[in-house]
This record gives C-alpha cells, structure tokens and sequence, in this order.
C-alpha cells in the first residue's frame, strides 16, 4: 500500500512497488515534474504557472530574480494561486549570482520549490550543477525541493529534467491557459488546457491537441495574463 503524502499533489513512493520515476509534483492528466530535479518554464505565461506550482505545495517558496528586474509578481494577482506571505524574494545584482543563489537554496533543502527567473537560459554545467544540488538537499529535506527556472521566449536550457511553455487563453470571463510539455527525458511531449473556476482553485488541465510543427497555436484573448506582475505592460 502507498504511503500517504503531506503535501498535496505530492505522491510517495510505495514501499512493496517503487515508482521507477521518484516523487513527484503530480498536476494531473499525466502532468507532473520529477522532484529532486531541475526542470524550465518559458512562455509569456511561465510566472503564472510558477505560482500554481507554489500552490501546490507547503512552506515557503524562495523566488530569485535580478534586481535591475522591471516586473514582479503582483500579491494581488498571486492571491488566486497561492498566498503571496509564503514567497521570499531575493534579487542579486550579478547574473552569476543568480544560479550561485539557485544552487545552495537546493543544496539547502530548506524549501519545496525554488523559483528562479532569469534573463535567459543557464549553460549546461549550471544545470548540472542545480541537479546534484537537489539530490544533496533532498538527503536531509522532509520534502524532496524542486527546482524551476524561468526563461524568456521558447526557453532553451540545456540539460533540464523537462521544459514547459505556458501562454494565456482567455476567453471571455473563464481564465484559461494552454499548458505544453516541450520536452522531457522520460515523457512524451504533451499539452493541456488549464482552466481555473474559482480562487485558490488551482487548474484542471484537459489534454489538448498537440500542434504540429508550423501550425499556430489556438487563438484566445493572450494580451496580459490574467494575473497582473508591477509592470502591466507585461505579462505574468
């Protein structure tokens, strides 16, 4: 019989049949991000589904970014995922502070998910270097910790456990998103349609049809996502 989880969406691992695959952050419709692993979000929506990610779990959440950064997270907007009090932001002036930052928070142990949102794609021994550092943290953590990083465009980081892109597709009152898994090492690409019906809800991802190579994604209402960051101009 499986062990019971304390977080939610978090599955334990069964102690007569293992999952091959390790604890995970399970999203639902065969959505999930290993823990204990780095894995990469881009898309005009990827802080939007950084935040539902906080919502899935429990504690703090360390959220880096750059200082010179000229957008964050609205609390307002945050709200209808998770509570923004459970958020710690750090912004280090150097880039290389950034991944330095990213490395020992995981090494740390001390959180569920460390989110950071950098200017582009880290180089490969940086992603390495992020993944040994979960699996040391996770050796003395009560929850495995997960890494997430936020890049700009279609992304690109080399050596990451899966890449996500998350844009918006509101159609009329319904908060919708369409959620893509671009790439993963032990999964087959994949999208989703994410709805929200309702605060601190969460998404209940649809599968959706996957859109070939030179087909448009689906038309929707994508200008700024539905949570607003500082700057309105841009989208969360």
């Amino acid at each position: 019989m499986a062990n019971r989880s304390p977080l939610p969406g978090l599955v334990a691992l069964s102690h007569s049949a293992p999952d091959p695959a390790g604890p995970a952050l399970h999203l639902g419709a065969e959505a999930r991000l290993s823990l204990m692993r780095v894995h990469e979000a881009c898309g005009p929506a990827r802080r939007t589904l950084a935040i539902w990610l906080a919502g899935l779990t429990q504690g703090p959440v360390i959220w880096i970014a750059p200082d010179r950064q000229p957008d964050a997270p609205n609390p307002d907007g945050m709200m209808a995922f998770a509570d923004p009090a459970r958020f710690l932001f750090v912004a280090p002036r150097r880039d290389t502070d950034l991944l330095w930052c990213a490395e020992e928070v995981l090494r740390a142990g001390a959180v569920a998910l460390m989110v950071a949102d950098l200017p582009g794609p880290p180089g490969l021994t940086a992603v390495r270097r992020m993944h040994l550092a979960a699996e040391a943290g996770a050796r003395h953590a009560a929850t495995p910790p997960l890494g997430l990083l936020l890049t700009p465009g279609d992304g690109g980081a080399p050596g990451v456990e899966t890449r996500w892109h998350m844009a918006p597709a509101h159609a009329g009152d319904a908060r919708r998103w369409r959620l893509e898994r671009r790439r993963a090492r032990m999964q087959p690409p994949m999208a989703w349609e994410a709805t929200q019906t309702g605060p601190r809800r969460g998404l209940d991802l649809v599968r959706a049809k996957a859109v070939g190579r030179g087909e448009p994604p689906p038309t929707g209402r994508t200008g700024v996502d539905a949570l607003a960051v500082a700057n309105p101009n841009t989208s969360l």
